[in-house]
């Protein structure tokens, strides 16, 4: 991992990092007495287009003692194009039109993500962790929901998860959510205009833990009320401990 730049504002340090050629940020607080519990920032692509909503999600964690970071996902920003990606992504948004299913588009947009995705989160986690600022146990809040999923089945080190159902997910990965035991709070926008509700609440129904919970809201995919930040800080205060401060010897 290697820092590019940093700011500090309000008591909060935002530095851009690269590890290889992917970009990514992390906020954690200026000080602190002991490591602070690590949130993965999941968001759809396009860092430098998210930032704003990613950054205020950030800030309003570090300020409950929380470290945050997230990376540039594959073929998002300036990371390469992938032709077969983009092709999907146009089938998906022309197929509801067409009356198409939607399927077969679904598992060749979201599968080949996911299996890229998730070993590159796993390889920041590891260089995060390595930071002596930052400590486990460590959460993932955010999308793409197939992403948080499968980090969430496959990532030991992951204990709770907060997932935004605002993305589709191949229905060969409900049997890995069978599979998901850790805490889960799902977040759906009820009226989410890019999303199958439907398809989203069988999902939630899949998840094997036994402590889930679905916070369903009114409003399309950007409506998301400003009282769920702090309902997410709630969830993970009770699920990622923070580390009390070493005490100095006599």
């Amino acid at each position: 991992m290697r820092f590019t730049s940093q700011r500090l504002d309000d008591g909060i340090r935002e530095r851009a990092f690269a590890l290889g050629d992917i970009p990514g940020l992390l906020w954690t607080p200026e000080t602190t007495p002991a490591p602070a519990p690590l949130i993965l920032l999941g968001h759809p692509g396009g860092l430098h287009r998210m930032y704003p909503r990613v950054a205020a999600r950030a800030r309003h964690a570090v300020a409950e003692g929380f470290a945050a970071a997230t990376i540039e996902l594959p073929g998002g920003g300036d990371r390469p194009r992938c032709p077969t990606t983009e092709q999907a992504r146009a089938d998906l948004l022309r197929a509801p039109a067409a009356e198409e299913p939607v399927d077969e588009i679904v598992d060749r947009l979201v599968l080949p993500l996911v299996d890229q995705a998730v070993p590159e989160w796993r390889a920041a986690l590891d260089a995060l962790l390595s930071l002596p600022e930052i400590g486990g146990p460590v959460g993932y809040s955010g999308g793409v929901i197939a992403i948080g999923l499968r980090l969430a089945r496959v990532e030991p080190r992951i204990a709770a998860a907060l997932l935004f159902a605002g993305s589709f997910v191949p229905r060969a990965m409900f049997e890995e959510a069978r599979q998901v035991t850790i805490p889960l709070q799902v977040l759906l926008q009820w009226d989410d205009e890019g999303n199958d509700r439907q398809m989203a609440l069988d999902l939630f129904d899949a998840f094997g833990s036994q402590e889930k919970t679905l916070h369903a809201n009114m409003g399309g995919h950007t409506g998301v009320p400003p009282f769920e930040g702090d309902a997410a800080n709630r969830f993970f205060a009770r699920h990622l401990p923070r580390a009390q401060p070493t005490g100095r010897g006599h």
